[in-house]
């Protein structure tokens, strides 16, 4: 019996070296082909139907301005809590693989309706090249954009929290990998996202203004289909990781056990509190996160009683949960103050695109005495600044930085993203000052009470503001990003990820809310935000408001950062002898009783005080 025993551990050592060894051979840099021409191809569509749909609303359905500005506001908050959903799916069951393909699908369905609704004249009503007294589309003309922007919020479900934490996925994510590469994949990642901007907002964006918007938005439709088949075409050599079940629950059972638990003492050692590493297999396949001193409230839920002793092996994870899973929970608290200094950041910004393409319409776009810049194709400058800022961020400012810090990044997330805030609120301010430069300009034409005619004015000097967002987005919003990947727990990052769109868009119905409030209560005689004539309006006004708020916004993360502690993780290192870990994240060294083999099976805890 020995001798087969012996042959059976044998045989099942040798199954897991072959499947330890096909993980080896998936992934890594010969996805990103695959991976990143279907983002590319699908941020082609989703810039390509919507960068310029203030234009479409205004011009061709004859729409009031604010309350054009306010569907495209609260369309975008809705296409980013959806992300929550499909972030919940694919780390529950789906997987990332099938939530993307299905999200792409569904958003296919809105732009083939988008674009239908674009070609039938019966879809849109008559056309009002004077802008005054214009006959409004219809409900049913209404519907059916109302209809294709939904299905495109639910499409983007699966792809925003999916796409960019299954690209990392295929590459080793943790610590020690990360500070030994010489780049940074999120700051490469939104550089191939920035160029497929650039191609939209120029190529895409001159078609709709100067061809006709059936064609400008079959375009975005024909490169969402490529992104799809270019997607798939990549399958088989994908790093596709098993769900870990949902991870709401896991969060539930953690506050419930913890409050059954409530009366217990918690013991001095943390080493024997429960832990278990084969029921935590799946959802700590990058490493063990470890015991930290905050919120130790949480850590009555991984508290071993004499009932839990019945089977520790298999406990009943409503009443006993491991440190992992306490960890998690913990994780997930820490970020949300972060987290939710994005969410004014988004309210701030969520109309500032609308209100600039309004303004652009009125004054002198001309490069030559034919040719003309489209209003929303001067975004190209902000991507053009932020492709040139990811450059230098990578190849000059992390070496000059990482010498005087000694940070192998160059400066943390946190730094990086407070930076960014910053220079949103200078942003924020040079659009006040361009403002009241193009109507100092019209009062003196004598073009207020004109809202079609051409303010002498060139529209470059709008170009300060679109370049310090460029630099803001080089540091807030891959920061952000970054942070949201790295601080998550690993079976939570599409969850984790979605939180990122969860703040734009809580931050886009904010920031309807805002406009909303300025519009109804500045008054009608001199309108802050008025229907028609941006001319007679006080735009200025509204973005010194907006500064204000940034301001104070900066305040409160940089408060919030300076108390932020960093996850601590026990990574685990690929090598012939099993059991060798790295720790990573800070000193974790008080965590050493947590590896012992004992606690696999639950120990009663010692509640003597």
């Amino acid at each position: 019996m020995e001798p087969e025993k012996k042959v059976a551990e044998n045989g099942e050592e040798e199954k897991k070296e072959i499947q330890t060894e096909r993980k080896r051979q998936l992934g890594g840099i010969r996805t990103m082909p695959f991976i990143l021409a279907n983002e590319m191809c699908d941020r082609i569509a989703s810039s390509g139907s919507h960068a310029n749909m203030i234009t479409y609303l205004t011009q061709v359905l004859n729409l009031p301005m604010v309350k054009a500005s306010n569907v495209l506001t609260n369309f975008s908050g809705t296409s980013s809590i959806t992300p929550l959903i499909g972030a919940l799916i694919a780390d529950s069951f789906a997987g990332r693989f099938w939530t993307i393909i299905v999200g792409s699908l569904i958003y296919e369905l809105g732009l083939v309706s988008l674009t239908i609704s674009a070609t039938l004249p019966q879809l849109r009503p008559p056309p009002c090249p004077t802008q005054e007294n214009c006959r409004e589309a219809s409900s049913l003309q209404l519907w059916v954009i109302y209809i294709s922007l939904l299905l495109n919020a639910f499409g983007s479900g699966g792809i925003k929290p999916c796409v960019v934490t299954f690209a990392a996925d295929q590459f080793d994510m943790s610590k020690s990998k990360v500070e030994a590469r010489s780049w940074n994949f999120f700051n490469w990642y939104y550089f191939c996202m920035a160029m497929a901007s650039l191609t939209s907002l120029t190529v895409v964006v001159y078609v709709q203004d100067n061809v006709g918007w059936g064609l400008g938005l079959g375009i975005p439709t024909i490169a969402m289909a490529l992104s799809i088949i270019f997607f798939v075409s990549g399958s088989p050599i994908y790093r596709k990781f098993k769900p870990g079940g949902s991870p709401l629950v896991r969060l539930a059972q953690v506050i419930v056990a913890a409050l059954k638990k409530r009366k217990e003492v918690a013991p001095k050692d943390s080493g024997f509190l429960y832990d278990n590493k084969e029921i935590d297999a799946v959802i700590s396949s990058q490493g063990k996160l470890l015991h930290t001193e905050q919120f130790k409230w949480l850590d009555r839920a991984a508290i071993v009683t004499e009932d839990d002793m019945k089977d520790p092996n298999f406990p009943n994870l409503w009443r006993l949960v491991t440190v992992h899973r306490v960890e998690e929970l913990k994780s997930i608290i820490r970020m949300l103050p972060i987290w939710a200094a994005g969410i004014l950041l988004a309210a701030s910004n969520s109309h500032q695109h609308s209100f600039v393409i309004l303004q652009a319409r009125s004054m002198d776009r001309h490069l030559s005495s034919s040719f003309q810049i489209p209003p929303a194709s001067l975004s190209i400058f902000s991507v053009l600044t932020a492709i040139i800022g990811l450059i230098l961020y990578e190849r000059l400012f992390v070496p000059i930085a990482r010498r005087f810090t000694g940070n192998p990044s160059g400066i943390t997330c946190l730094q990086r993203m407070g930076i960014g805030f910053t220079v949103n609120i200078l942003a924020t301010a040079a659009s006040a000052l361009a403002e009241m430069k193009r109507k100092a300009v019209a009062a003196h034409h004598n073009l207020l009470e004109h809202p079609t005619a051409t303010i002498p004015l060139s529209v470059f000097w709008l170009l300060p503001q679109f370049c310090l967002h460029g630099i803001a987005e080089v540091f807030s919003s891959v920061g952000h990003l970054e942070f949201l990947y790295d601080q998550s727990p690993e079976s939570m990052r599409s969850t984790a990820a979605a939180l990122y769109w969860i703040a734009i868009s809580i931050g886009n119905y904010t920031g309807t809310l805002m406009v909303s409030l300025v519009h109804k209560y500045s008054g009608k005689e001199r309108n802050w935000l008025p229907d028609r004539n941006l001319n007679r309006g006080r735009l200025e006004n509204y973005y010194w408001l907006v500064t204000g708020i940034q301001a104070l916004n900066l305040l409160y993360y940089v408060t919030c950062a300076w108390f932020y502690t960093y996850k601590p993780v026990e990574e685990i290192t690929e090598r012939k002898n099993e059991g060798d870990v790295e720790l990573a994240g800070g000193n974790a060294s008080s965590n050493s009783k947590a590896n012992n083999d004992a606690l696999e099976n639950g120990q009663l805890a010692d509640t003597k005080s």
